[in-house]
């Protein structure tokens, strides 16, 4: 330590035996799998949904439709109650439209899959939910976008919980039964 309290730069091996990272990296401390895998899977999530941004660019003032999660398509109208005319083209063009294409065909990249697939029963649950609150007439981005974080968590997290209970029963020793004489 220098005189002011600061720990010297070059002397990396002082700053591990602080007590914080005595904590974090205590060599017999199992990961915390139950806690790990959520945070990665909402990060995951996240990274997912900002990618899918330039697909819902809006250029002009009208609202739109449908919502393009990956390649996925969410209905913002699902009972149609307030149909959107496309409005008239400011430079009298043919063929305007308000921007819609419902039969647009988005590839999913392999980060998307990674998400899809490795989440793959809380992403049912959540194609459930969407579907059978949409025949209600919810939104169906609304409806995705509050439920899937909440089911990745609970999926990730029971994911964890098996691979902390499956470590933990590798690392206890198997008791030998006595032999019976």
């Amino acid at each position: 330590m220098a005189a002011n309290g600061a720990a010297n730069i070059g002397d990396a091996s002082k700053l591990f035996r602080t007590p914080a990272a005595i904590l974090v990296f205590h060599k017999g401390m199992p990961l915390r799998w139950s806690l790990i895998l959520p945070v990665l899977g909402l990060i995951l999530f996240g990274a997912v949904t900002y990618r899918s941004m330039p697909a819902n660019h809006h250029e002009q003032e009208t609202p739109r439709k449908y919502y393009w999660w990956s390649s996925l398509r969410l209905d913002s109208d699902p009972l149609n109650e307030d149909p959107q005319l496309a409005s008239p083209c400011a430079n009298e063009k043919q063929n305007c439209s308000n921007g819609e294409f419902p039969n647009v065909k988005i590839a999913p990249s392999w980060f998307d899959r990674l998400l899809i697939v490795s989440a793959l029963p809380a992403f049912l649950a959540a194609a459930a939910i969407v579907v059978v609150l949409s025949k209600l007439g919810l939104n169906e981005v609304l409806t995705f976008m509050v439920c899937i974080p909440i089911l990745l968590f609970v999926w990730y997290y029971f994911v964890g919980w098996l691979i902390e209970r499956w470590s933990k029963s590798q690392s206890q020793p198997k008791s030998v039964p006595p032999e019976l004489g």
